[in-house]
């Protein structure tokens, strides 16, 4: 069976119904599913390469009958974080970044384990069925496994289980993650991106039926935030610097890191006398913003002094006439308002040239 692409998809849907009705005539309802019946989503800007493993074996790890390295072994299981009732393993090289970022991840998931432990979630994960009788989870990564380490694999837990597959599965996922303030800094950036395409292919398709995109407002308010929030967004998705630091775990507020932006992208117009940047200069703006982040200094480069060299006065009477008389009114053929003052070699050419309209033409 052929798989329809989103643009297909989103036609269909247009022809149909409004394109402000796609995110919410989507219907679901709640019901108590088997973990084991669910999958995360390894392309999930919120997903973290996980092992989940069956009841027995995490009971064997929780109670050390069976050793990192035996498990390793095992499940070939290196770089992952193995998870399962009571169980949860980081097997990632203890030196590398990777291991210090999913320790991160895994004391989020320890504290929502603790707190499912004592009261119910708030908001359900979202799923939706694939084929075989299971279900791809879209939204509630970290609460679906802070399930598994309180329930284990063949425990059931309440989840907001969708008709199908959203048609904005992204815009989904963006839309209840945006505001919370415990996410990942790159998470949301990353998520902003993937939406943002979705809603790039959404304003195409509208184009095309209706003859007309959709605006900023419309994109914001798709997203589900502010006209404020989504300058941010697209401020910092604009340079791959600012989110490479956000991947490699700098933590800077994005309101400093938007300053850093835009104070590098007006420095360059500054510099070009260009209000419109070119790949060039944005090429420029993201290797400065790079060093900056990385606290790499500049070389200093000594701006080369312009010397202007006006020639030699021959008489007082051409000296006074020039320290005296208007010499930019004279009609000497020299358009001075067309001249680059900033460079000296034409500034000479043209005082010798008015010197010589003096002397022949004004002084005897």
């Amino acid at each position: 069976m052929s798989v329809l692409s989103l643009e297909q998809k989103l036609t269909a849907k247009l022809n149909s119904m409004d394109f402000s009705k796609i995110l919410i005539e989507q219907p679901y309802e709640y019901k108590s599913i088997f973990l084991n019946r669910i999958q995360p989503d390894q392309s999930n800007a919120r997903f973290f390469p996980a092992v989940i493993i069956p009841d027995q074996l995490a009971y064997q790890i929780a109670t050390k009958r069976l050793s990192k390295a035996q498990l390793i072994e095992r499940l070939d299981c290196r770089n992952q974080v193995v998870i399962g009732k009571s169980c949860i393993l980081n097997c990632f090289n203890n030196s590398s970044f990777e291991w210090k970022k999913a320790n991160a991840n895994i004391a989020s998931i320890l504290e929502l384990a603790a707190n499912l432990s004592v009261s119910e979630l708030i908001q359900a994960p979202s799923i939706y069925p694939l084929e075989s009788n299971s279900y791809q989870l879209l939204t509630g990564h970290r609460r679906f496994f802070a399930m598994i380490y309180s329930n284990g694999i063949d425990g059931a837990a309440h989840f907001k289980v969708y008709n199908q597959q959203p048609l904005l599965p992204r815009t989904k996922q963006f839309q209840e993650n945006a505001s919370r303030e415990d996410l990942p800094q790159y998470g949301k950036l990353q998520a902003f991106q993937e939406a943002i395409l979705e809603l790039e292919t959404l304003s195409a398709m509208r184009q095309r039926t209706e003859s007309k995109g959709l605006t900023v407002r419309e994109i914001a308010s798709l997203l589900g935030i502010s006209m404020g929030a989504f300058d941010n967004y697209n401020v910092l998705t604009r340079y791959p610097a600012v989110l490479k630091a956000y991947q490699k775990g700098n933590s800077i507020p994005f309101i400093t890191m938007k300053k850093i932006v835009l104070t590098e992208e007006q420095r360059i117009r500054k510099k070009t006398g260009q209000s419109i940047l070119n790949v060039e200069h944005k090429r420029m703006i993201d290797k400065r913003i790079h060093d900056i982040l990385n606290d790499i200094k500049s070389p200093v480069t000594a701006e080369k002094k312009r010397h202007y060299r006006l020639g030699t006065v021959e008489s007082p009477e051409l000296m006074k006439f020039i320290l005296t008389e208007n010499i930019l009114a004279l009609d000497c053929g020299i358009d001075w308002n067309l001249l680059d003052w900033e460079q000296p070699k034409a500034v000479s050419e043209a005082f010798k040239h008015v010197v010589d309209y003096i002397k022949e033409q004004k002084i005897q």
